[in-house]
């Protein structure tokens, strides 16, 4: 299921936090942390509550799947994977068919893509036996999950923890709801000016609230001129740092990324934040290290960064018109061949599910990252 969207959340002065549902070890830290030394960025909260070693979410929880907390399209249905797997074929190709490049997959979840990319890639035995597979993990049990997954695949697999440690040379590389976890930092713009949203502790109880920063940022040299009292702008300085770095990495091998995720393309303004735990909503603040939080990816600010660092973009293009474009139609059709009604049944629902304006098909939006000597890739070069 996609995500919900974001929570409302009451004023920053205001409190407002409902009392925390479950045991939360990482709020207690924060608070003792925040009683020391001050209100921290919503972006270290986000840091710590996704990624802490002993007590984040993806360290601690088993996050996709119906057992999990949400759903992701390749978790719904196998096509959307497989037709990735063709379009990283196609671009393969347009690389020159080196007899050797690396695959790279930035947090691949339980793996599920990646199988049925590598299975869809079977069509072109030379790909799989060109392919060097690191799949880009920072979680021990969702790097366990993609060991047993992927074990026996027709590609040799390795497990990096970062993007740098990938190995240089010709490359092509997918990220799916990946950007939307990096942590974000938020400015509110006040009669003061902007200022920056921080997470600090009630004076009269233990919890986490919003509150903001009475000093003035040093750079928001790209905020939104017209901003209206109380309105809430978003950077993510991990999304920028990671978008500069495969930019640059195209700039001097041949490669294409392919980025999925939801999001918006307009100035930035808006409080995206949410979080989602047993696929329902949930309070951002609320036991950090039991919930899923996410913010809404800027891709015009992706497509802008790519170009900057040398790179050239194409995009953003809804994930339904992506997978129309890449055949979801005659995919569906031969996938339905010789099937029992149910079997053909549980294939349209799932093709609908991730393309459905509806369902996933518009919530999602998709750019392509390229080196800048190659022509626009499939699937973004429709007038």
């Amino acid at each position: 299921m996609p995500k919900p969207p974001a929570d409302t959340r009451p004023p920053d002065d205001a409190g407002g936090q409902a009392a925390r549902p479950i045991a939360s070890p990482l709020a207690d830290r924060l608070v003792a942390l925040i009683r020391a030394y001050g209100p921290i960025t919503v972006a270290d909260y986000m840091s710590d509550a996704l990624f802490h070693p002993n007590d984040g979410y993806y360290t601690s929880q088993s996050p996709i799947g119906a057992r999990g907390d949400f759903t992701t399209a390749p978790e719904v249905s196998q096509i959307f994977g497989e037709l990735i797997g063709l379009w990283l074929v196609q671009s393969w190709m347009e690389i020159g068919e080196p007899d050797y490049f690396t695959l790279v997959e930035l947090g691949p979840g339980r793996g599920v893509m990646m199988q049925d990319i590598l299975r869809a890639a079977a069509v072109r035995p030379k790909f799989l036996k060109a392919a060097r597979v690191q799949l880009v993990e920072t979680s021990g049990r969702l790097r366990h999950e993609q060991q047993k997954r992927l074990k026996g695949a027709p590609a040799s697999i390795e497990w990096k923890d970062s993007f740098n440690e990938t190995a240089d040379g010709p490359i092509l590389i997918v990220a799916n709801e990946l950007f939307d976890c990096l942590p974000i930092r938020q400015f509110v713009m006040t009669e003061r000016g902007w200022r920056e949203r921080m997470v600090n502790v009630a004076d009269d109880s233990e919890q986490l609230i919003f509150t903001t920063a009475f000093a003035p940022p040093l750079d928001l040299d790209d905020a939104p001129a017209a901003a209206a009292p109380g309105e809430v702008y978003e950077i993510s300085e991990a999304g920028d740092a990671l978008i500069e770095d495969i930019s640059a990495r195209l700039a001097r091998n041949k490669g294409r990324a392919l980025i999925i995720d939801y999001g918006h393309v307009g100035e930035g303004l808006g409080d995206t934040l949410q979080a989602i735990r047993g696929h329902g909503r949930w309070r951002p603040l609320d036991a950090p290290g039991h919930a899923d939080i996410t913010a809404h990816v800027n891709f015009r600010r992706l497509v802008r960064r790519a170009f900057d660092a040398g790179a050239a973009a194409y995009g953003p293009v809804s994930q339904s018109a992506l997978l129309d474009r890449l055949g979801l139609a005659l995919r569906v059709e031969r996938l339905c061949a010789g099937k029992s009604q149910p079997e053909i049944d549980e294939i349209h629902a799932g093709a609908f599910r991730i393309a459905a304006a509806s369902e996933m098909g518009e919530l999602f939006r998709a750019i392509a990252v390229s080196s800048p000597e190659l022509a626009a890739p499939v699937g973004f070069d429709v007038p």
